[in-house]
């Protein structure tokens, strides 16, 4: 995988060969060849490979030295891992390490591989294991160049992919390859030993002391938490300008780039160099002069480029080969180019805004949810008796098979009828309702796992059947019992700090911007700030009913109000427009002639009436579709084997 790592390779083979490690090197951190992987400890019985930054790997390096660990690199972070494991342990080195890492080692004296994944879920860290064959790497294609690796479509991982634009882990959409979660480790060893568990959550009570807020008025919590969202965010920033490398931002215009770009210009002595993709022929989207507005004003090194539909097309294949598994995310193409420009341009580390938005609740279908709950689920719930409850969804559901529009409120209504959670995900493609017209009856059944997988917990059972609600519950339902009487917000984000950040939006951000050996990072999503935030109440993120209320406040004077105050725009693509031109047809000749569609998962017409009401405008039905040719050109592309536009 050289996209991954340019700057050279090695692998390293046990004497038994019983056991390998191979790595490609993105030089960031010390470029001498002392800081080559895998890298072993001084009589060889310890060998890692590792994938990321430790952005604390000094501190922890000066606690080492005082300890009598000798270095031999000048300032490898990744020597910190050799040396942190021999000392703490595998847990004492996963508590002490800041980082974005996927990292594995090898113990020879126990004789076990064991590996970890950050605990936002920045790295991807992919595994199979069959027949006493354990395989694992940064990307699924790694996995698949094993001879003994078959290829096939896990249906179970599919059905959820439909509704969440991507697998929830531990399941990829491969037959027999999973992912580690954010925050987990694994351990793995001789006679078949498998254990996994999980060393880190997004929880509240470990961001604020108890007690520290006691008999304090609100103005002083304003400034308590602002001045402690400022701190944080700002040690971040600092944190993540670690390399011997080039750096800089992805700017949008947006509160979240902009205020990158702000902070780390404070601590630059040159222009930080910054990034900006637009679109030649859907310009209404375009966020260029709002970057242009923060380049100016921080007199910045700036960089745009402009890509159209013809652009979108030229770049699909590539798109499927780089995402490994479908991420129904359309935001892939224009960070494919603006990362690719950032390449070109000299750079190698860019820090993104990815997790700001969960945190304070930046998103307008946050607020949408939460009005929701208030006026309409909580008293639907609390005032109306079971029996009219069903009947009032049975009611929505036959509405909206007549007006597929009302798909979604129907949806909603059954959920709160049958005691499900009003918020599943801050991105959902096909909710039940819909599925149960895309998927044919009986065509998804519960499939099997490996025992290791099921008994370590790794792989909770109820994954294993078509019901996608289990997901959702499967860590909803701990949470409640350790963390009860949390307000609905805090449940939300934790939610998306489960799924849909880790598995989605930072797996597009890793896969794309290192498809073009660019490595992204991300602010923003610091533990440090993460748990903070935890602590932090609904009433205080959305106060007067203003998304990013607490982070608005923070950046006050750090970046310019108009750009604070100005409406969201989002990072996206014009797939809505593209749809309904030539590459609409396209699209839906590759969804419905796709080898995918000939294994009886789907009901044809109802995929023919999302395009023909997409082109007709009778509603927007761009995500869906999106969502089906993500999965059929993946499908074709690695299992069939044909290009996406043969």
């Amino acid at each position: 995988m050289e996209h991954r790592g340019p700057d050279g390779g090695a692998n390293w083979i046990s004497f038994d060969r019983r056991v390998g490690l191979a790595h490609r090197r993105l030089s960031i951190i010390d470029l001498s060849s002392a800081a080559a992987q895998p890298m072993a400890n001084e009589d060889g019985t310890v060998q890692v490979t590792f994938n990321g930054e430790i952005y604390n790997h000094l501190n922890l390096r000066q606690e080492l030295v005082a300890v009598g660990h000798l270095f031999r690199s000048p300032g490898s972070d990744t020597e910190v891992l050799l040396h942190g494991y021999e000392e703490w342990g595998l847990q004492g080195l996963l508590s002490r390490l800041s980082g974005d890492f996927a990292f594995a080692i090898w113990d020879a004296k126990s004789a076990t591989l064991s590996l970890a994944r950050d605990r936002i879920g920045v790295k991807p860290l992919y595994f199979s294991l069959k027949h006493g064959l354990f395989l694992f790497a940064s990307e699924i294609k790694a996995i698949l160049a094993h001879p003994d690796v078959q290829r096939d479509i896990d249906p179970i991982a599919m059905y959820h992919y439909l509704s969440f634009l991507t697998a929830p882990a531990p399941l990829t959409m491969f037959k027999g390859i999973y992912k580690l979660p954010a925050a987990h480790f694994m351990e793995v060893g001789g006679g078949g030993r498998f254990s996994a568990g999980r060393y880190w959550d997004a929880v509240p009570g470990r961001g604020i002391a108890a007690g520290e807020l006691e008999r304090i008025n609100d103005a002083d919590r304003e400034t308590f938490y602002v001045n402690g969202i400022r701190d944080r965010l700002r040690d971040a920033v600092k944190e993540r300008m670690m390399a011997d490398v080039p750096f800089g931002v992805l700017l949008s215009g947006g509160i979240d780039s902009s205020t990158n770009v702000a902070l780390m210009s404070e601590l630059m002595d040159r222009p930080v160099d910054t990034f900006t993709v637009g679109f030649k022929d859907h310009q209404h989207l375009n966020e260029l002069e709002y970057a242009r507005v923060i380049a100016r004003e921080f007199r910045t090194n700036h960089h745009e480029i402009l890509v159209d539909e013809a652009d979108m097309v030229g770049y699909l294949d590539d798109l499927i080969h780089h995402q490994d598994e479908p991420l129904a995310d359309w935001v892939c193409i224009p960070l494919y180019f603006v990362s690719k420009l950032t390449k070109d341009s000299g750079v190698t580390v860019i820090q993104v805004g990815e997790g700001s938005d969960e945190q304070f609740s930046g998103y307008g279908s946050y607020m949408a949810y939460l009005r929701l709950y208030r006026r309409y689920w909580q008293p639907f719930r609390s005032y109306l008796p079971k029996g009219m409850q069903h009947a009032i969804a049975a009611a929505a559901t036959a509405v909206s098979s007549m007006r597929p529009s009302l798909e979604v409120y129907a949806d909603l209504i059954q959920r709160a009828s049958s005691d499900r959670e009003h918020f599943w995900s801050g991105a959902i493609t096909f909710c039940d309702t819909m599925k149960r017209q895309l998927v044919m009856e009986g065509s998804v059944e519960a499939t099997e796992a490996p025992e290791e997988l099921l008994r370590s917990g790794l792989l909770p059972q109820t994954y294993l059947t078509p019901d996608t609600f289990n997901v959702v519950r499967s860590f909803l339902e701990p949470f409640d019992r350790q963390y009860p009487r949390q307000d609905i917000l805090c449940r939300m984000i934790y939610n998306e700090f489960r799924l849909r950040l880790p598995e989605l939006l930072l797996m597009r951000v890793d896969k794309i911007t290192m498809s073009t050996s660019v490595e992204a990072r991300v602010p923003f999503l610091s533990h440090r700030l993460v748990e903070f935030t935890m602590d932090i109440p609904m009433e205080w993120k959305t106060r007067y009913g203003s998304p990013k209320y607490l982070l608005k406040k923070a950046v006050e004077g750090i970046i310019p109000k108009h750009i604070i105050d100005r409406k969201k725009m989002g990072f996206g693509a014009p797939m809505s427009q593209w749809l309904n031109s030539v590459f609409g047809e396209r699209a839906r000749h590759a969804v419905l002639d796709s080898a995918l569609m000939k294994r009886g998962f789907f009901n044809r017409d109802y995929i023919s009436s999302l395009f023909r009401d997409h082109r007709s405008g009778r509603r927007d039905t761009s995500l869906a579709i999106w969502t089906l040719f993500n999965l059929t050109a993946w499908y074709d592309y690695w299992i069939h084997r044909v290009p996406v536009f043969a």
